[in-house]
């Protein structure tokens, strides 16, 4: 009955946790770079916040040790949520303009940093908390449900900004969102506490083989790899939209809606792979997928914004698999009092390789002509760098064949 509980507060939880994002995220955080001024570079660096995580693993790892996974990603996790708060006031403040910056780009880094120390704690909490012959479907039901939340709520958001902007009030527009995404977080907290915590001691779960930690290994090469991948262009995309293909911010929700619903519609199906073929087999599947993602925003152009449909469902699909996937591996791999550490070390590879190609990526977008064109079709410079992005998740891609996951198709 406890565990029935915590798992329907989890699903809700979830679902509210994707609101706190659609308002402080994704969009929005375009939205802001583009309100307080800051230039590519600085959108760069945002993008590289994950490297943040670097920072924080070491005492963090430690930390959710002593105190317990539950705890500690309670206290993470609510205190991420609230770093939005300052926001809040900052569009009202008699600050300089260099002022506002380095007040939001610091609740940014903030909130990245404990929200990836949080997360991972919180991995390892729900590691132990369902049980293994549940996993597969029960994070697909999650996952469904977190997937048509973000729709909604992006949507919403996406509507805010606009109609801030159509009234000469994007400081009000920004705050208001703010404001919404720290009242969800305080009301994800009070969920959480109600979820128990889990008698590890009790579990009958088979722990995986001795050759797990060589498994853990490439498990960990290819998160480098495909956060690398990502990180290279994954702060461009909001503003390629805003910028080069002029869309309102309330097309740019629609698209993040149709991704989010494209993962609710196949977040279980996914969960029945997992449970079928294992999760290498989807995580390959949906990483090859993904490569072919950049070559369709090389496609589209103002006017001709058909091939980000086809970006959606393409996107949506794949993501569901990668991240539930992603998900699932190391608790795979790791014994219950291993998990935590697991989830560490491949937040810290994924937080440095983010940071590396995001700088990378950010030096490229400086780097390259403002009008270039291949096999004579003119591109922007944001494109280049997605092309580049592209080659680089096939490689990822690849180097997941290497992990050997225990026992797959009995997730």
């Amino acid at each position: 009955m406890k565990l029935r509980r915590s798992l329907h507060i989890s699903i809700v939880e979830g679902a509210l946790a994707e609101a706190i994002a659609a308002c402080a995220a994704g969009g929005v955080t375009t939205a802001w770079a583009m309100y307080l001024g800051l230039s590519n570079a600085v959108v760069a660096l945002l993008g590289a916040l994950p490297v943040t995580a670097l920072l924080v693993q070491p005492a963090t790892g430690r930390l959710s040790r002593r105190m317990g996974n539950r705890t500690f990603a309670l206290w993470a996790t609510a205190l991420a949520r609230q770093c939005v708060l300052p926001l809040v006031f900052l569009p009202f403040l008699p600050l300089s303009p260099r002022a506002r910056q380095a007040v939001f780009v610091g609740c940014t880094v903030a909130a990245t940093a404990l929200g990836v120390a949080g997360n991972n704690a919180w991995s390892a909490w729900m590691g132990d908390l369902v049980p293994g012959t549940l996993r597969a479907r029960y994070f697909g039901r999650r996952a469904a449900a977190c997937a048509l939340a973000s729709a909604l709520s992006s949507l919403a958001a996406g509507w805010v900004l606009d109609g801030g902007a159509r009234r000469g009030r994007d400081g009000m527009a920004l705050s208001a969102l703010s404001l919404l995404a720290s009242l969800a977080g305080a009301l994800t907290t009070v969920l959480l506490r109600r979820q128990h915590r889990p008698r590890t001691d009790a579990r009958t779960e088979p722990e995986p083989p001795a050759a797990a930690p060589a498994a853990a290994r490439r498990l960990l090469a290819f998160v480098a790899a495909w956060s690398f991948a990502v990180g290279v262009a994954a702060a461009f995309y909001p503003l390629h939209m805003v910028a080069s293909l002029r869309m309102s911010f309330a097309r740019v929700a629609l698209y993040g809606a149709a991704v989010a619903l494209v993962r609710m519609v196949s977040a279980p199906l996914v969960g029945r792979a997992l449970a079928r073929a294992g999760a290498r087999a989807v995580l390959v599947a949906s990483a090859l997928a993904l490569a072919l993602s950049p070559a369709l925003w090389v496609v589209a152009a103002p006017g001709r914004l058909w091939p980000l449909a086809l970006d959606a469902l393409l996107s949506g699909a794949a993501s569901a698999g990668l991240s539930q996937a992603t998900f699932h591996l190391p608790i795979a791999l790791a014994r219950p009092g291993q998990r935590s550490s697991l989830a560490s070390a491949l937040a810290a590879a994924g937080g440095l390789a983010t940071g590396i190609s995001a700088a990378a990526g950010g030096a490229l977008v400086r780097a390259l002509p403002a009008a270039w064109s291949l096999f004579g079709k003119s591109l922007a410079p944001f494109q280049g760098v997605f092309l580049i992005g592209g080659v680089a998740r096939l490689f990822a891609a690849l180097l997941g064949l290497r992990i050997e996951e225990p026992c797959p198709g009995r997730a």
